[in-house]
């Protein structure tokens, strides 16, 4: 890569801390495996000196569906499971699914329905829904906070929980961002006999060495752990209702009362926290066909598989109707994670067959094929549709190739 256009990452990331938009933030790029760029700017907190650098262990948010994904496809792999079984056969739960009706203007307003495949809540098909997407069933569920949040439980009552609610659309009709992997984190409970957490150590975790990656903070990294910031003034994750503020850095999540110190509730689709080299040694496995370090995790065939696009065509063609981490037009999905179709029609630079996804907190990654780079970016701001963060950071990179 071009060290000189590299170079002009550093001074984008120092202004966007000195203008008080980010308390701090890293970035880790990797090229053919070997770190070509690192760099660091700003505060964990801006209450405390410590940096913003490599042991500071964030919220991942989001970049935890990618892992839950990729532990199913390990159960796919070994006969365990397959992608066009419905849930309701591991979560009976599910097995007299709803839809709301076209135009419903009421959570009552339903018809009987398929139960959704393993396959649709992989990809945002299955017509579960997120509380702060716009929509009836949206609302219904933020009226009782359904959110799988750390400190909301266990997982299975969760998911009891939300299927007592009907879809927002029948299953495969639209794309709708969910807690559908949420679900899928349960149904790997159900297989293995283990809780989300002892899957995750046992099988990604400790292969690969991420010791600081974990649905609980681990305890040596409570004063590395970065504040969580928002720019609202109302809760940062109602975005039904956004309230701006004056103050651009408003805190609303610290160590000493952080949800995350003792999670009861294991989030396949939200909950981990952890370092940005803990998350670059996962972006690599994918990146590697499934391989690191001499340790085989998931075959290069299902790897492949994983990364491509699981849609008919680009997101923005299933009408959907939900926040989303990225653009929808030129970008499909895949098991987990979005893959660019046309970078002209997502109007960001990029490779055709790049896999990527953010998290609330505005973290990135993106895994670029075609030329051999896995980039991780960490801050701590909600909600990530704050800044362009990832668009200018894509052409950044791009424009040091």
């Amino acid at each position: 890569m071009h060290e000189k256009s590299l170079a002009r990452i550093a001074p984008w990331m120092n202004a966007y801390v000195e203008n008080d938009k980010l308390a701090g933030c890293s970035v880790l790029i990797k090229q053919a495996g070997e770190d070509v760029f690192f760099h660091q700017t700003g505060l964990r907190d801006t209450d405390q000196p410590e940096p913003f650098d490599r042991e500071t262990v964030a919220r991942i948010y989001s970049m935890t569906k990618p892992i839950t994904s990729f532990v199913l496809m390990m159960l796919v792999e070994e006969g365990l499971v397959y992608l066009d079984q419905p849930l309701s056969a591991f979560l009976p739960e599910f097995s007299n699914c709803t839809a709301l009706v076209d135009g419903a203007t009421s959570i009552d307003q339903t018809e009987p329905c398929a139960c959704p495949t393993l396959h649709q809540c992989l990809t945002h098909t299955s017509g579960l829904s997120y509380p702060f997407n716009p929509g009836v069933l949206a609302a219904a569920m933020n009226e009782v906070d359904l959110l799988f949040k750390p400190n909301q439980g266990a997982l299975a009552d969760m998911c009891r929980d939300l299927a007592q609610f009907p879809l927002s659309f029948k299953p495969g009709k639209r794309w709708e961002y969910s807690v559908g992997i949420d679900v899928i984190g349960r149904v790997i409970e159900v297989v293995t006999g283990q809780n989300l957490a002892q899957v995750f150590e046992e099988r990604v975790f400790q292969p690969l060495e991420m010791t600081q990656t974990a649905f609980s903070l681990p305890k040596d990294a409570t004063d590395r752990f970065a504040a969580l910031y928002t720019a609202l003034s109302g809760d940062p994750m109602d975005l039904n209702a956004v309230q701006t503020g004056g103050n651009t850095m408003r805190c609303v999540d610290r160590t000493e009362n952080s949800p995350f110190l003792d999670a009861s509730m294991y989030s396949g689709g939200g909950g981990l926290v952890g370092t940005i080299d803990d998350y670059m040694k996962f972006c690599e496995v994918l990146r590697q066909s499934g391989r690191l370090n001499g340790q085989r995790l998931l075959s290069p065939s299902n790897t492949a598989f994983m990364m491509r696009n699981h849609l008919a065509g680009e997101i923005a063609s299933m009408g959907p109707q939900s926040f989303a981490e990225q653009p929808m037009e030129g970008m499909g999905f895949g098991i987990g994670g979005a893959v660019v179709l046309d970078p002209a029609r997502a109007r960001t630079p990029g490779s055709v067959g790049d896999f990527s996804w953010g998290g609330m907190a505005s973290t990135f990654f993106w895994i670029d094929p075609v030329h051999e780079l896995s980039i991780v970016f960490f801050t701590q701001l909600t909600p990530s549709s704050t800044y362009p963060l990832r668009a200018q950071l894509k052409a950044l990179v791009h424009g040091a190739l």
